[in-house]
């Protein structure tokens, strides 16, 4: 009997887990942790949508099985979502599944159109699915970079150029989880084009769409021309509508695709609990002030934390979109790497942050900062970190500037 799992094999252990079990082990011990590691949402989801999920918990008949793809009308809500916001049309039918969160969706696609031996395009650093969702399936992960610059189309094209077997499969993802990068409908017209001439598969997350700042709104790669030729992509409720635990995520675009994702769907599953997808249309098809009120909250932290940050000794880029801060770690402090570091700040600031390394080996020399605390926790922990990185010799500014 083998004691060796093949795919256990293939999945390393998960850098990010060390942290949050210090965290957690920290917390067990009355600790007061600032945690700014997780991107776990600390607002709640609008009423309107609570109430409609108890109203149908209420029914003896919302307690059976669901649909593996979606009952019909979240399919037609998250339909019309795309044609509010993108200009885009999607047939419910044919165009829509939806999915238990885009992570469940990435990686049950991943098995539907994976091959053992299939070379995937994939961001590094990226969100982890984005990788191992394929390696799980059999895959072999090529990196490409992920700031979308002329570097990124070069690697591209190296990619096309030397692998074998060709790549068949590229995942993007903007804005970015962790880097909080984003493109434009230009960049997805280069891609689509790309993606044509060289017969890839695009698999686009989308799931921050909302989440953007500074008056930028974020765009779909679907808004091109004949990108459902080529690609689909994933959204999520879990930051729009603050709904992270609930599970509820789209994959939208390619008709080819979407049958595949719903094949083996519907072996794996049978959907979200009903009366969760019936919230979930009332998250979609009514008021939406709370997507304007989340945008405006995040912005407002994040420059709270920029700036607390800043007058700290840290230097961190304003995000232009998402939830988080991708922040290079204080250059007096890099060669102690992402996740000693990220375990100093967690045991002498009390502040939990995601080791960057933890998101592809490109990821080493950054933390990820999920702004999901309010404003005087995040001045709180700046003053924190302060004190650490005084205690480690950094320099840092006057006490009366931060």
């Amino acid at each position: 009997m083998s004691e060796e799992f093949y795919r256990m094999k293939r999945l390393p252990p998960y850098v990010i887990a060390e942290v949050n079990a210090m965290r957690a082990a920290a917390r067990a011990a009355g600790e007061d942790i600032i945690d700014l590691g997780m991107g776990n949402p600390d607002l709640p989801p609008p009423d309107h949508v609570i109430a409609k999920l108890c109203e149908v918990a209420q029914k003896p008949s919302a307690h059976g099985y669901s649909q593996s793809m979606g009952i019909p009308g979240l399919r037609r809500a998250q339909a019309n979502y795309y044609g509010r916001r993108f200009g885009v049309d999607l047939d419910p039918e044919t165009e829509v599944v939806v999915t238990m969160g885009s992570k469940e969706g990435l990686a049950s696609l991943a098995t539907a159109i994976t091959a053992p031996g299939d070379v995937v395009l994939a961001p590094n650093p990226s969100y982890p699915i984005h990788m191992f969702g394929f390696i799980i399936a059999g895959a072999t992960i090529r990196s490409v970079p992920t700031t979308p610059d002329e570097h990124y189309w070069q690697s591209l094209e190296r990619a096309m150029a030397f692998t074998v077997p060709r790549p068949s499969i590229l995942v993007v993802g903007y804005p970015s989880n962790p880097t909080a990068e984003t493109v434009d409908l230009a960049f997805y017209e280069r891609l689509v084009a790309w993606a044509k001439e060289n017969k890839v598969w695009v698999l686009s997350d989308l799931a921050y769409s909302e989440l953007y700042y500074d008056g930028n709104p974020t765009p779909s790669i679907l808004q091109v021309p004949g990108a459902k030729d080529v690609a689909v992509e994933f959204t999520s409720l879990s930051k729009t509508y603050s709904m992270a635990g609930w599970r509820i995520g789209f994959a939208v675009g390619n008709r080819q695709l979407i049958a595949a994702l719903k094949r083996v769907k519907s072996y794996l599953d049978y959907g979200a609990f009903t009366p969760i997808q019936a919230a979930a249309c009332a998250a979609l098809n009514g008021p939406q002030d709370i997507v304007q009120k989340n945008r405006e909250l995040y912005h407002k932290r994040r420059d709270v934390m920029v700036e607390a940050f800043g007058r700290a000794g840290w230097d961190i880029p304003a995000p232009r979109a998402s939830m988080f801060a991708w922040a290079p770690l204080p250059p007096a402090l890099k060669d102690m790497g992402s996740l000693e570091f990220s375990k100093q700040l967690l045991t002498h600031a009390k502040v939990a942050v995601a080791p960057g390394v933890g998101y592809g080996e490109d990821g080493e020399g950054y933390v990820r900062i999920a702004m999901v605390e309010n404003e005087q926790r995040l001045r709180q922990a700046a003053r924190n970190i302060r004190q650490y990185l005084k205690s480690m010799g950094v320099n840092t500014p006057a006490k009366g500037a931060a």
